[in-house]
């Protein structure tokens, strides 16, 4: 089997593509089939999160392979008062919802109940496919740190 161990930059050439959702790109280990119907699995550092347009290569260096973010079913809130945002923001962050946040939109991932909740705040939720790109620090696997010291 093919293993990708190693994520890069400035590829000469990309051998292969393969299209992964969130729940995949914040693995360290997985078994993925690429493009070409090749079995593959992901061999990587710890906490490394994999965003669409990141580039593999396998352990020998033969392989370059581009991750595609896959179209997931998501929540979408557009909305052009920051303020209503930030509102949004912190109520979905306070129950520790994965985040999409872009100029004047959020992005989740599809749940009724979080939909509702965000309509009796006055905004508008809409459904889509889109592929799904949140904020790191949700996914960093054991990167718990603050600017701050518990030492008192």
């Amino acid at each position: 089997m093919l293993y990708l161990t190693t994520r890069i930059t400035a590829p000469s050439r990309v051998t292969a593509t393969v299209t992964l959702p969130i729940d995949v790109r914040v693995k360290s280990r997985a078994r993925v089939t690429l493009s070409d119907g090749r079995d593959a699995g992901l061999m990587l550092p710890r906490g490394l999160l994999l965003r669409g347009g990141d580039v593999l290569s396998s352990d020998d260096g033969r392989e370059i392979v581009e991750i595609i973010a896959a179209d997931e079913p998501l929540s979408v809130v557009r909305c052009a008062d920051p303020f209503l945002l930030a509102k949004a923001c912190y109520h979905l962050g306070n129950r520790h919802v994965p985040l999409q946040i872009l100029p004047g939109e959020l992005r989740y991932h599809h749940d009724h109940v979080l939909d509702d909740m965000l309509r009796q705040l006055a905004l508008e939720v809409t459904f889509a496919q889109l592929p799904f790109e949140p904020e790191a620090g949700v996914y960093s696997a054991g990167a718990h740190s603050h600017s701050h010291s518990h030492a008192h």
